[in-house]
């Protein structure tokens, strides 16, 4: 199968954060908020295996989608080169995203550092009433896509780690506090690890239910290798579920936070 997609733009966000814009109409029609796309980021051997990226933004109409991603190593800052125009091998869209309920009159959702990407796509699409969106990052530099947010919900909180934008601190003290006032319906996580584990207790206390968004390295990305294994509950046991092809998103009580 040809896999081969053409780029649309390109843009840096920040010193270290991109936008690629890609044309794929079957991606754009097919993709569900969530969900990712595995792209091949070299044709030699510098990066053998592909890179999974949450997409960000989906246009469907005009048949292209977003994905954001900060470089963190050899594959990330090899598509720092592609243009517009260029051609990439992209794979997608890959594993289960998030739910969407209907009848849900308020979401929140919360994320912190590029776990706040693929969040975009669910705010855009979910048709709950109102919709918080709690967001953390380390300083204000790494603030971005602020006025995309802002679009698409009702309430922007950020927050950051030194206080040099919005609240000092964390994105889950920021929630704890959102949820003292009004009646929440669903909470969408993603980012790291330890923001998710306290998000999920602090809900699971107040009755809330909660999805998560697991962000793991990745092998195949189709759930033929071992890689990106977690940690799930199974009855009164537990297994290792493939977070590329049973996730990226499972629900806040079934994943075991080590």
């Amino acid at each position: 199968m040809n896999f081969s997609e053409k780029v649309k733009k390109v843009k840096q966000l920040n010193e270290d954060t991109f936008l690629i814009r890609i044309e794929s109409v079957r991606i754009a029609s097919e993709a569900e908020p969530g969900q990712f796309v595995n792209i091949k980021c070299s044709n030699g051997l510098d990066a053998y295996l592909r890179r999974p990226i949450s997409i960000c933004s989906i246009h469907r109409e005009q048949g292209t989608f977003d994905i954001v991603y900060q470089i963190r190593g050899k594959g990330t800052n090899l598509l720092c080169g592609l243009e517009a125009g260029d051609q990439v091998d992209v794979m997608g869209p890959l594993g289960q995203g998030f739910s969407i309920n209907p009848e849900h009159r308020h979401i929140v959702v919360v994320g912190g550092g590029i776990g706040t990407f693929p969040l975009l796509q669910l705010l855009k699409e979910h048709p709950a009433k109102k919709k918080t969106a709690i967001l953390g990052f380390r300083t204000k530099e790494l603030v971005v896509l602020e006025d995309k947010f802002e679009k698409h919900c009702d309430e922007l909180l950020i927050a950051t780690d030194d206080g040099s934008y919005g609240h000092k601190g964390f994105v889950t003290a920021l929630l704890e506090e959102k949820l003292k006032g009004e009646k929440t319906d669903m909470v969408y996580f993603c980012g790291p690890t330890i923001m998710m584990k306290l998000g999920v207790a602090l809900l699971k206390e107040k009755g809330i239910p909660c999805e998560v968004s697991m962000e793991q390295r990745m092998g195949c990305g189709i759930g033929a290798c071992l890689v990106c294994a977690c940690k799930t509950k199974a009855g009164d046991e537990w297994e290792y579920s493939h977070v590329c092809k049973d996730g990226p998103v499972f629900n806040g009580d079934e994943v075991i936070f080590d």
